[in-house]
């Protein structure tokens, strides 16, 4: 149970101007690295991801699919969740990004979608999203540091695709997460999203759990366990349940 890594990053305060009202609530935040590693065999604990993902090699590409899960927000609350599938930050400081979001703005849930190449702050899409949607996603490295992000919703019937640039990506790991967003203060409180469900997953077009090395990561603080990840059924699906915030 000893720590091989410990990941951190200077998040810098200034807000993003929101492109629709429904980016609001998340204007400063971003999706960041993973923090505070521990890694246990095939088995990591990160204070902001939960899900699946392989490290210790190349990986070129990652996709993956899930239903948009729905919040639970008590009165007057503000907290945050994030649904994503990208290439590198699990022992890198960039990462390639995009996803759905399912936050909890005063008591009141929000739902939108986004790409990031961070350390850049993320970019909203002014799409609608709500729960329940189908989503399907993948990213790819082109080359030279160029990668292609594909977001669709089929249940609202729309597809956004960002192609861009990652001076600092290293493709040093693929992932599917679950994700307790961050700002310049840290890592944001965890919103109530019950379960999200994610299936197909592939990395470098094959099945996530076959492709060297996979592992499951929970996100905890301390011994608060914030979001638990269940096993890969037929190496490419495997739920993420809410916990603690």
């Amino acid at each position: 149970m000893r720590p091989l890594s410990r990941l951190s990053t200077a998040l810098a305060a200034a807000a993003l101007a929101a492109t629709t009202m429904a980016a609001s609530p998340a204007s400063a935040l971003v999706h960041a690295p993973a923090q505070g590693v521990a890694r246990h065999l095939s088995h990591a604990t990160s204070s902001n991801w939960a899900g699946w993902d392989n490290t210790g090699s190349t990986y070129t590409s990652v996709s993956a699919s899930w239903v948009q899960p729905a919040v639970t927000c008590s009165r007057r609350e503000t907290s945050y969740s994030s649904f994503w599938v990208g290439l590198d930050g699990d022992g890198s400081n960039s990462v390639e990004q995009t996803g759905s979001e399912a936050d909890c703005s005063r008591g009141t849930p929000v739902y939108y979608s986004w790409y990031e190449f961070y350390p850049a702050y993320p970019v909203n899409y002014s799409n609608t999203v709500r729960p329940g949607d189908h989503f399907s996603a993948s990213v790819t490295s082109t080359g030279g540091g160029n990668y292609t992000l594909v977001l669709t919703d089929s249940t609202q019937g729309w597809s956004q695709t960002k192609k861009g640039s990652a001076p600092s990506g290293l493709n040093a790991s693929a992932e599917v997460i679950a994700e307790a967003p961050s700002s310049n203060r840290g890592v944001l409180p965890l919103a109530n999203f019950g379960t999200v469900s994610f299936s197909g997953a592939t990395v470098n077009g094959q099945a996530l759990g076959s492709v060297p090395t996979p592992q499951s990561i929970t996100m905890a603080s301390s011994s608060t366990v914030k979001a638990s990840v269940s096993g890969l059924s037929g190496g490419t699906a495997f739920s993420v349940t809410f916990h603690h915030s």
